[in-house]
Protein backbone atom coordinates (compact mmCIF):
# COMPACT_ATOMS: atom_id res chain seq x y z
CA UNK A 1 0.00 0.00 0.00
CA UNK A 2 1.04 2.90 -0.97
CA UNK A 3 0.51 6.32 0.95
CA UNK A 4 -0.36 9.47 -0.75
CA UNK A 5 -0.70 13.10 1.03
CA UNK A 6 -3.00 15.69 -0.52
CA UNK A 7 -2.03 19.35 0.54
CA UNK A 8 -4.82 21.26 -0.96
CA UNK A 9 -8.54 19.88 -1.98
CA UNK A 10 -7.66 17.38 -4.92
CA UNK A 11 -10.73 16.91 -7.17
CA UNK A 12 -12.49 13.35 -6.30
CA UNK A 13 -12.21 12.58 -9.82
CA UNK A 14 -8.33 13.04 -9.67
CA UNK A 15 -8.37 10.68 -6.70
CA UNK A 16 -10.48 7.88 -8.27
CA UNK A 17 -7.30 7.70 -10.30
CA UNK A 18 -5.56 5.97 -7.46
CA UNK A 19 -7.04 2.52 -6.95
CA UNK A 20 -7.71 1.77 -3.22
CA UNK A 21 -6.32 -1.84 -2.87
CA UNK A 22 -3.00 -0.06 -3.55
CA UNK A 23 -3.43 3.60 -2.77
CA UNK A 24 -4.29 5.09 0.32
CA UNK A 25 -5.07 8.88 0.31
CA UNK A 26 -4.78 10.95 3.42
CA UNK A 27 -4.97 14.72 4.54
CA UNK A 28 -2.62 13.40 7.04
CA UNK A 29 1.37 11.84 6.63
CA UNK A 30 4.69 11.91 8.35
CA UNK A 31 6.33 9.95 5.51
CA UNK A 32 4.56 9.97 2.23
CA UNK A 33 5.15 7.98 -0.70
CA UNK A 34 4.23 10.64 -2.63
CA UNK A 35 2.45 13.68 -2.83
CA UNK A 36 -0.08 15.72 -4.90
CA UNK A 37 -0.59 19.70 -4.16
CA UNK A 38 -1.80 22.44 -5.89
CA UNK A 39 -0.57 25.59 -4.18
CA UNK A 40 0.66 24.83 -0.96
CA UNK A 41 4.20 26.22 0.08
CA UNK A 42 6.84 22.97 0.29
CA UNK A 43 9.82 24.81 0.23
CA UNK A 44 10.03 24.39 4.33
CA UNK A 45 9.03 20.96 4.79
CA UNK A 46 10.63 17.88 5.15
CA UNK A 47 10.24 14.70 3.16
CA UNK A 48 11.00 11.51 4.34
CA UNK A 49 12.85 8.38 3.30
CA UNK A 50 9.51 7.02 1.64
CA UNK A 51 8.59 9.87 -0.77
CA UNK A 52 9.33 9.43 -4.59
CA UNK A 53 7.16 11.81 -6.20
CA UNK A 54 5.49 14.87 -5.80
CA UNK A 55 2.66 15.95 -8.52
CA UNK A 56 1.36 18.98 -8.78
CA UNK A 57 -1.99 19.38 -10.06
CA UNK A 58 -1.65 22.75 -12.07
CA UNK A 59 1.79 23.96 -14.37
CA UNK A 60 3.60 25.92 -11.85
CA UNK A 61 5.95 24.63 -9.49
CA UNK A 62 7.05 27.47 -7.84
CA UNK A 63 5.64 26.25 -4.93
CA UNK A 64 8.08 23.31 -4.80
CA UNK A 65 11.82 23.20 -3.63
CA UNK A 66 12.47 21.65 -6.86
CA UNK A 67 16.06 21.26 -6.56
CA UNK A 68 15.73 19.78 -3.40
CA UNK A 69 14.19 17.34 -4.47
CA UNK A 70 16.07 16.52 -7.58
CA UNK A 71 19.45 15.90 -5.35
CA UNK A 72 17.28 13.59 -3.34
CA UNK A 73 16.42 11.55 -6.52
CA UNK A 74 12.42 13.06 -5.82
CA UNK A 75 10.63 13.31 -9.25
CA UNK A 76 8.47 16.75 -9.66
CA UNK A 77 5.31 16.67 -11.75
CA UNK A 78 3.11 19.01 -13.76
CA UNK A 79 -0.07 19.37 -15.23
CA UNK A 80 0.84 21.16 -18.63
CA UNK A 81 -2.12 22.06 -20.54
CA UNK A 82 -4.96 20.62 -18.15
CA UNK A 83 -5.79 23.89 -17.51
CA UNK A 84 -4.89 25.30 -20.65
CA UNK A 85 -8.22 26.47 -21.92
CA UNK A 86 -9.40 28.06 -18.38
CA UNK A 87 -6.16 30.31 -18.51
CA UNK A 88 -7.20 30.98 -22.41
CA UNK A 89 -10.36 32.04 -21.63
CA UNK A 90 -9.79 34.22 -19.10
CA UNK A 91 -6.75 36.25 -21.40
CA UNK A 92 -9.40 36.70 -23.87
CA UNK A 93 -11.52 38.26 -21.00
CA UNK A 94 -8.75 40.38 -20.31
CA UNK A 95 -7.84 41.69 -23.94
CA UNK A 96 -11.33 42.91 -23.85
CA UNK A 97 -11.05 44.57 -20.41
CA UNK A 98 -7.78 46.14 -20.98
CA UNK A 99 -9.76 47.90 -23.83
CA UNK A 100 -13.00 48.07 -23.21
CA UNK A 101 -13.24 50.26 -20.04
CA UNK A 102 -15.98 47.25 -18.84
CA UNK A 103 -14.60 47.05 -15.45
CA UNK A 104 -14.23 50.51 -14.87
CA UNK A 105 -18.01 50.92 -16.50
CA UNK A 106 -19.59 48.57 -14.29
CA UNK A 107 -18.39 50.13 -11.03
CA UNK A 108 -19.65 53.41 -12.61
CA UNK A 109 -23.04 52.41 -13.10
CA UNK A 110 -23.35 51.05 -9.88
CA UNK A 111 -23.28 54.35 -8.16
CA UNK A 112 -26.17 55.81 -10.55
CA UNK A 113 -29.16 56.82 -8.82
CA UNK A 114 -31.96 58.36 -10.49
CA UNK A 115 -32.32 59.28 -14.18
CA UNK A 116 -30.34 56.52 -14.48
CA UNK A 117 -31.09 55.90 -18.34
CA UNK A 118 -29.84 59.88 -18.57
CA UNK A 119 -26.99 59.61 -16.94
CA UNK A 120 -25.96 56.74 -19.42
CA UNK A 121 -26.41 58.46 -22.49
CA UNK A 122 -24.40 61.54 -20.93
CA UNK A 123 -21.48 59.49 -19.34
CA UNK A 124 -21.05 56.26 -21.55
CA UNK A 125 -18.33 58.49 -23.31
CA UNK A 126 -15.84 58.37 -20.62
CA UNK A 127 -15.56 54.54 -20.86
CA UNK A 128 -14.76 54.36 -24.92
CA UNK A 129 -11.73 51.44 -25.87
CA UNK A 130 -10.68 50.09 -29.07
CA UNK A 131 -12.17 47.02 -30.67
CA UNK A 132 -9.62 44.04 -30.68
CA UNK A 133 -10.23 43.37 -34.63
CA UNK A 134 -7.42 44.28 -36.73
CA UNK A 135 -5.13 44.91 -33.75
CA UNK A 136 -1.39 43.24 -33.48
CA UNK A 137 -1.24 40.84 -30.53
CA UNK A 138 2.25 39.63 -29.04
CA UNK A 139 2.37 36.37 -27.43
CA UNK A 140 5.21 35.56 -25.44
CA UNK A 141 5.28 31.80 -24.88
CA UNK A 142 3.77 29.34 -26.71
CA UNK A 143 3.10 26.60 -24.92
CA UNK A 144 0.00 25.10 -24.11
CA UNK A 145 -1.70 28.00 -23.46
CA UNK A 146 0.46 30.79 -25.10
CA UNK A 147 -0.59 29.08 -28.66
CA UNK A 148 -4.52 28.82 -27.47
CA UNK A 149 -4.63 32.35 -27.20
CA UNK A 150 -2.77 32.91 -30.56
CA UNK A 151 -5.16 30.91 -32.38
CA UNK A 152 -8.32 32.19 -30.77
CA UNK A 153 -6.69 35.51 -30.98
CA UNK A 154 -6.36 35.04 -34.99
CA UNK A 155 -10.10 34.14 -34.75
CA UNK A 156 -10.81 37.58 -33.21
CA UNK A 157 -9.83 39.14 -36.24
CA UNK A 158 -6.35 40.15 -34.39
CA UNK A 159 -2.53 39.62 -36.52
CA UNK A 160 -0.69 37.61 -34.10
CA UNK A 161 3.04 37.47 -33.71
CA UNK A 162 4.53 34.67 -31.78
CA UNK A 163 7.85 34.43 -29.40
CA UNK A 164 9.58 31.43 -27.54
CA UNK A 165 12.85 30.67 -28.21
CA UNK A 166 12.18 27.39 -26.79
CA UNK A 167 9.09 26.61 -28.96
CA UNK A 168 8.27 22.85 -28.53
CA UNK A 169 7.67 20.36 -31.44
CA UNK A 170 3.96 19.45 -30.19
CA UNK A 171 3.46 23.46 -29.60
CA UNK A 172 4.53 24.30 -33.02
CA UNK A 173 2.25 21.58 -34.56
CA UNK A 174 -0.58 23.28 -32.66
CA UNK A 175 -0.38 27.06 -34.09
CA UNK A 176 -1.95 28.20 -36.79
CA UNK A 177 0.05 29.22 -40.02
CA UNK A 178 -1.33 32.67 -39.77
CA UNK A 179 0.64 33.76 -36.88
CA UNK A 180 3.79 35.27 -37.54
CA UNK A 181 6.98 34.49 -35.55
CA UNK A 182 9.51 36.91 -34.01
CA UNK A 183 12.97 36.11 -32.55
CA UNK A 184 14.25 39.26 -31.25
CA UNK A 185 11.80 40.12 -28.04
CA UNK A 186 12.61 43.61 -28.97
CA UNK A 187 11.15 43.83 -32.05
CA UNK A 188 8.08 42.41 -31.03
CA UNK A 189 7.09 44.87 -28.51
CA UNK A 190 7.56 47.34 -30.55
CA UNK A 191 5.05 45.93 -33.15
CA UNK A 192 2.60 45.30 -30.93
CA UNK A 193 -0.62 46.94 -29.76
CA UNK A 194 -1.07 44.49 -27.26
CA UNK A 195 1.15 41.96 -25.15
CA UNK A 196 0.20 38.59 -23.26
CA UNK A 197 3.00 36.60 -21.22
CA UNK A 198 2.60 32.98 -20.59
CA UNK A 199 6.31 31.39 -19.90
CA UNK A 200 7.24 29.44 -16.47
CA UNK A 201 8.76 31.73 -13.85
CA UNK A 202 12.31 31.18 -13.29
CA UNK A 203 15.66 32.95 -12.65
CA UNK A 204 16.05 33.78 -16.14
CA UNK A 205 12.34 34.78 -16.54
CA UNK A 206 11.84 36.66 -13.21
CA UNK A 207 11.05 40.23 -14.36
CA UNK A 208 10.83 39.47 -17.62
CA UNK A 209 8.61 42.94 -18.78
CA UNK A 210 11.19 45.42 -16.83
CA UNK A 211 11.83 49.02 -17.71
CA UNK A 212 14.07 47.93 -20.13
CA UNK A 213 11.99 46.39 -22.31
CA UNK A 214 8.39 49.11 -21.93
CA UNK A 215 10.86 51.80 -22.65
CA UNK A 216 11.01 49.32 -26.26
CA UNK A 217 7.24 49.10 -26.50
CA UNK A 218 4.68 50.68 -29.02
CA UNK A 219 3.30 53.56 -27.31
CA UNK A 220 0.08 53.16 -25.89
CA UNK A 221 0.40 49.25 -25.51
CA UNK A 222 -1.95 47.05 -23.48
CA UNK A 223 -0.43 44.10 -21.56
CA UNK A 224 -2.10 41.63 -20.00
CA UNK A 225 -0.37 38.98 -17.98
CA UNK A 226 -2.22 35.79 -16.55
CA UNK A 227 0.94 33.75 -15.99
CA UNK A 228 2.79 34.77 -12.80
CA UNK A 229 3.10 38.13 -10.95
CA UNK A 230 6.95 37.48 -10.99
CA UNK A 231 7.07 37.52 -14.66
CA UNK A 232 6.51 41.24 -14.63
CA UNK A 233 8.58 44.31 -12.85
CA UNK A 234 5.48 46.11 -10.95
CA UNK A 235 7.20 49.15 -10.31
CA UNK A 236 8.49 49.64 -14.08
CA UNK A 237 4.96 48.58 -14.75
CA UNK A 238 3.67 51.49 -12.70
CA UNK A 239 5.89 54.13 -13.99
CA UNK A 240 4.67 53.11 -17.77
CA UNK A 241 0.91 53.40 -16.72
CA UNK A 242 1.65 56.66 -15.20
CA UNK A 243 3.58 58.19 -18.39
CA UNK A 244 1.03 56.58 -20.51
CA UNK A 245 3.74 54.21 -22.34
CA UNK A 246 1.34 51.20 -21.39
CA UNK A 247 -2.36 52.45 -21.90
CA UNK A 248 -3.68 49.66 -19.65
CA UNK A 249 -2.35 46.28 -17.67
CA UNK A 250 -4.75 43.53 -17.06
CA UNK A 251 -3.29 40.74 -14.48
CA UNK A 252 -4.35 37.92 -12.47
CA UNK A 253 -2.34 39.23 -9.42
CA UNK A 254 -3.09 41.71 -7.50
CA UNK A 255 -0.49 44.28 -6.08
CA UNK A 256 -0.61 47.12 -3.90
CA UNK A 257 2.13 48.90 -6.01
CA UNK A 258 -0.78 49.80 -8.64
CA UNK A 259 -2.79 51.25 -5.71
CA UNK A 260 -4.72 54.24 -7.39
CA UNK A 261 -4.41 53.83 -11.18
CA UNK A 262 -7.49 53.46 -13.12
CA UNK A 263 -6.19 51.95 -16.06
CA UNK A 264 -5.11 48.76 -14.35
CA UNK A 265 -7.72 45.93 -13.92
CA UNK A 266 -6.63 42.81 -11.59
CA UNK A 267 -8.67 39.75 -10.82
CA UNK A 268 -7.73 37.53 -8.14
CA UNK A 269 -5.82 34.63 -9.34
CA UNK A 270 -8.70 33.06 -11.35
CA UNK A 271 -6.62 31.32 -14.48
CA UNK A 272 -7.25 27.93 -13.37
CA UNK A 273 -10.16 28.57 -11.55
CA UNK A 274 -12.71 26.50 -13.15
CA UNK A 275 -14.47 22.98 -12.20
CA UNK A 276 -12.70 21.35 -15.36
CA UNK A 277 -9.38 23.01 -15.15
CA UNK A 278 -9.30 21.46 -11.15
CA UNK A 279 -10.78 18.22 -12.45
CA UNK A 280 -8.32 17.96 -15.35
CA UNK A 281 -5.54 18.98 -13.28
CA UNK A 282 -5.97 16.71 -10.94
CA UNK A 283 -6.58 13.51 -12.97
CA UNK A 284 -3.30 14.33 -14.73
CA UNK A 285 -1.56 14.76 -11.55
CA UNK A 286 -2.60 11.14 -10.11
CA UNK A 287 -2.03 9.61 -13.38
CA UNK A 288 1.62 10.63 -13.61
CA UNK A 289 1.92 9.96 -9.90
CA UNK A 290 0.64 6.12 -10.19
CA UNK A 291 2.73 5.72 -13.14
CA UNK A 292 5.57 6.57 -11.93
CA UNK A 293 5.19 5.04 -8.60
CA UNK A 294 3.61 1.56 -10.34
CA UNK A 295 5.69 1.41 -13.58
CA UNK A 296 8.83 3.54 -13.49
CA UNK A 297 7.50 5.92 -16.09
CA UNK A 298 7.97 9.53 -16.17
CA UNK A 299 5.94 11.72 -18.00
CA UNK A 300 5.57 15.59 -17.48
CA UNK A 301 8.61 15.75 -15.09
CA UNK A 302 9.85 19.35 -14.47
CA UNK A 303 13.48 18.23 -12.81
CA UNK A 304 13.79 14.36 -14.63
CA UNK A 305 13.34 13.55 -18.17
CA UNK A 306 10.42 11.86 -19.74
CA UNK A 307 11.15 7.82 -20.17
CA UNK A 308 8.09 5.71 -20.82
CA UNK A 309 8.41 1.74 -21.45
CA UNK A 310 5.16 -0.33 -21.53
CA UNK A 311 4.87 -2.64 -19.19
CA UNK A 312 5.06 -6.24 -19.60
CA UNK A 313 5.23 -7.27 -16.64
CA UNK A 314 8.37 -8.22 -15.93
CA UNK A 315 11.27 -7.53 -13.03
CA UNK A 316 11.61 -3.68 -13.69
CA UNK A 317 14.62 -1.48 -12.05
CA UNK A 318 14.48 2.09 -12.12
CA UNK A 319 17.86 4.24 -11.80
CA UNK A 320 17.85 7.60 -11.21
CA UNK A 321 21.68 9.06 -11.05
CA UNK A 322 23.64 11.78 -12.11
CA UNK A 323 24.62 12.53 -16.49
CA UNK A 324 28.22 11.60 -15.88
CA UNK A 325 30.49 9.27 -18.27
CA UNK A 326 30.58 5.33 -17.75
CA UNK A 327 27.20 5.50 -15.69
CA UNK A 328 25.59 3.05 -18.25
CA UNK A 329 28.54 0.84 -18.24
CA UNK A 330 28.69 0.88 -14.55
CA UNK A 331 25.38 -0.41 -14.31
CA UNK A 332 25.47 -2.59 -16.74
CA UNK A 333 28.67 -4.38 -15.52
CA UNK A 334 26.96 -5.13 -12.00
CA UNK A 335 24.36 -6.97 -14.18
CA UNK A 336 26.74 -8.96 -15.68
CA UNK A 337 28.69 -9.46 -12.46
CA UNK A 338 25.21 -11.25 -10.83
CA UNK A 339 24.89 -13.00 -14.06
CA UNK A 340 21.28 -11.27 -15.16
CA UNK A 341 20.39 -10.50 -18.65
CA UNK A 342 19.03 -6.98 -19.86
CA UNK A 343 16.12 -7.97 -21.67
CA UNK A 344 15.67 -4.10 -22.65
CA UNK A 345 16.98 -0.64 -21.43
CA UNK A 346 15.94 3.00 -21.71
CA UNK A 347 18.32 5.70 -20.65
CA UNK A 348 17.38 9.59 -21.10
CA UNK A 349 19.27 12.38 -19.98
CA UNK A 350 18.35 15.85 -19.14
CA UNK A 351 20.80 18.72 -18.28
CA UNK A 352 22.66 16.97 -15.26
CA UNK A 353 20.16 14.24 -14.71
CA UNK A 354 19.55 10.81 -16.31
CA UNK A 355 16.89 8.10 -15.88
CA UNK A 356 17.30 4.39 -16.57
CA UNK A 357 14.64 1.41 -16.62
CA UNK A 358 16.00 -1.85 -16.81
CA UNK A 359 13.20 -4.72 -17.61
CA UNK A 360 14.81 -8.78 -17.16
CA UNK A 361 13.49 -11.87 -16.77
CA UNK A 362 13.84 -12.30 -13.32
CA UNK A 363 16.53 -10.78 -10.84
CA UNK A 364 17.18 -14.77 -9.81
CA UNK A 365 16.38 -13.55 -5.63
CA UNK A 366 19.32 -11.01 -6.55
CA UNK A 367 17.29 -7.90 -6.03
CA UNK A 368 19.20 -6.93 -2.55
CA UNK A 369 22.65 -7.26 -3.97
CA UNK A 370 21.59 -5.46 -7.04
CA UNK A 371 20.40 -2.56 -5.10
CA UNK A 372 23.81 -2.38 -2.73
CA UNK A 373 25.90 -2.65 -5.51
CA UNK A 374 24.25 0.25 -7.70
CA UNK A 375 23.90 2.41 -4.62
CA UNK A 376 27.26 2.26 -3.77
CA UNK A 377 27.96 3.91 -7.65
CA UNK A 378 29.62 7.19 -7.21
CA UNK A 379 26.41 9.13 -8.93
CA UNK A 380 23.43 7.03 -8.59
CA UNK A 381 21.06 8.61 -6.06
CA UNK A 382 18.23 6.20 -6.46
CA UNK A 383 17.32 2.68 -7.19
CA UNK A 384 13.97 1.06 -6.61
CA UNK A 385 13.10 -2.69 -7.94
CA UNK A 386 9.17 -2.35 -9.58
CA UNK A 387 7.90 -5.98 -10.21
CA UNK A 388 4.50 -7.12 -10.68
CA UNK A 389 3.35 -3.50 -11.21
CA UNK A 390 4.53 -2.64 -7.44
CA UNK A 391 7.58 -1.37 -5.62
CA UNK A 392 9.19 -4.33 -3.88
CA UNK A 393 9.40 -2.83 -0.42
Amino acid sequence: MYNILTLNEISPLGLQRLPEDTFACTKECDNPDGIIVRSAKMHDMQFGDNLLAIARAGAGTNNIPIDRCTENGIVVFNSPGANANAVKELTLAGLVLSSRKVAQGIIWAKTLEGDITAQVEKGKKNFVGPELYGKTLGVIGLGAIGVMVANAALDLGMEVIGYDPFLQIDAAWHLSRRAERETDINNLVAKCDYLTIHIPVNKDTENFINADLLEKCKDGIRIVNFARSELVDAKAMRDALVKGKVAAYTSDFPDATFDGLDNVIATPHLGASTPESEENCAIMAANELRDYILYGNILHSVNFPDCCVPYTGKARMAIINKNIPNMIGSITAIFAKEHINIDNMINKSRGNWAYTLIDVDSFNGMEKELVKDLQAVDGIVKVRIVQEGKETK
